[in-house]
């Protein structure tokens, strides 16, 4: 029922574009009155701007693409200015999300000893939330003058990204109670103060995989066990994608590249302004849009380059 309610709702905005063309079309051949020229042009931009987001989803054909996404951010190596970048790219995140209508809750989030985050996990809900993020998955890169070195000196900093399908099928992917080992503690904050005097913090380890999910986000330790086992699902789900995958792989012939750890792109605050996708060598000098959430057209091209078009 969920996949025929997808497609419904696909096939009725295709239908619809193809209606709001055919009676742009018909308007067009009374352009000649100079009073629908202003109501033409403003219907041919938005009819372009549909065309174009139909023409993307396209793109989307994965088994999960339309579904929500489960999105962590944790920092590499570099202390407080990796954990800052950590910052700066959940903003950069929340800001695209944002913009494209989806919703955003902090699951769990380990702030950092001085500044920024250690690590942010993110649901997005919205269509073809992980379709569009997943292109996202890697290592991100940053180069720019310090503010937390008092010489001012040019320092690099990593971070990186995971995304995970969220499985609404609880059923899709079973986990056997005696699986998973449950602690509970007190949830902290920066500097390790007890934020809550009662433990509501979960900590979840998938003994099969060896798996560690922990949310301490919520004030219930309910809601934070609810929100680890989501958490838990989706990462299995993906390992489970990624097995297949490899199998997949291997019956071709084909030799599976590993993607885990690879540096997607470089965001270059210092000596110049660039941010490059490595990965599709699309690149803007436009940094602090980059920052502000515009990041469609890296999306676009990683997405356009996985079908070579």
């Amino acid at each position: 029922m969920r996949q025929l309610s997808i497609l419904r709702e696909e096939v009725a905005r295709w239908k619809k574009a193809s209606q709001r063309t055919t009676d742009a079309l018909e308007l067009a051949g009374l352009a000649d009155n100079g009073d629908l020229r202003g109501e033409l042009e403003a219907e041919v931009e938005q009819l372009e701007k549909e065309a174009h987001q139909l023409e993307l989803e396209t793109l989307l054909g994965g088994e999960y693409d339309h579904d929500n996404a489960i999105f962590t951010i944790f920092s590499g190596a570099g202390g407080t200015e990796s954990q800052d970048w950590v910052a700066m790219l959940m903003r950069m995140y929340l800001r695209w999300a944002q913009n494209q209508g989806y919703k955003v809750e902090t699951i769990d989030l380990s702030e950092g000893e001085e500044a920024g985050l250690k690590s942010v996990t993110m649901s997005v809900d919205g269509p073809y939330a992980y379709g569009y993020l997943r292109a996202e998955k890697g290592t991100h890169r940053l180069v720019r003058l310090s503010p937390f070195d008092s010489a001012h000196r040019r320092h690099t900093s990593f971070a990186s990204v995971e995304v995970y399908p969220q499985v609404d099928d609880v059923s899709e992917i079973e986990i056997k109670p005696g699986e998973v080992e449950i602690e509970t503690y007190r949830a902290s904050s920066a500097g390790g103060q007890n934020v809550q005097k009662n433990a509501t913090a979960v900590r979840l380890r998938h003994l099969p995989t060896g798996l560690i999910v922990t949310c301490q986000n919520e004030r219930s330790l309910t809601q934070n066990r609810e929100n680890a086992m989501k958490v838990l699902r989706a990462r299995l789900l993906d390992l489970k994608r990624e097995d297949k995958e490899r199998e997949i792989a291997a019956l071709k012939g084909g030799r599976v590249k590993a993607e885990w750890g690879q540096q997607i792109r470089s965001y270059v605050l210092h000596p110049y302004q660039m941010v490059k996708d490595h990965r599709t060598e699309y690149e803007t000098p436009r940094t602090d849009a980059v920052l502000d959430g515009q990041i469609d057209n890296f999306i676009e091209a990683y997405l356009r380059s996985r079908v070579g078009v």
